[in-house]
């Protein structure tokens, strides 16, 4: 069924981080209802906004590298790509910043 993806341990790790954050959000929903707030986004963000507009980011952030990683490898003189463990912690800060600031 999934024979057409790559399903390395990083997409798997970021995959599984994906699915354990909604099930968080909805506890957190049920237990604490959101309310409207203004951060840094030019607009007014519940939670789910903010995770939604974060996930959006990780997975933009994740293409990004995996784009130039390429690229990447020769500009640094690399045998072969930087790993795409540094994307993933890149995307998940990004996502964490979001959600805490946006």
């Amino acid at each position: 069924m999934f024979e057409w993806m790559a399903w390395t341990t990083p997409v798997a790790v970021f995959f599984g981080c994906i699915v354990l954050m909604i099930a968080g959000m909805t506890v957190w929903e049920i237990k604490s209802p959101t309310v409207m707030r203004k951060g840094f986004l030019p607009m007014s963000t519940t939670r789910g906004d903010r995770l939604f507009i974060g996930l959006l980011s990780a997975a933009y952030v994740n293409l990004a590298f995996v784009g130039i990683s390429g690229w990447l490898g020769q500009a640094l003189g690399l045998d072969g790509d930087p790993s795409i463990w540094f994307s993933f912690v890149a995307s998940m800060i990004l996502l964490v910043w979001i959600m805490r600031k946006g």
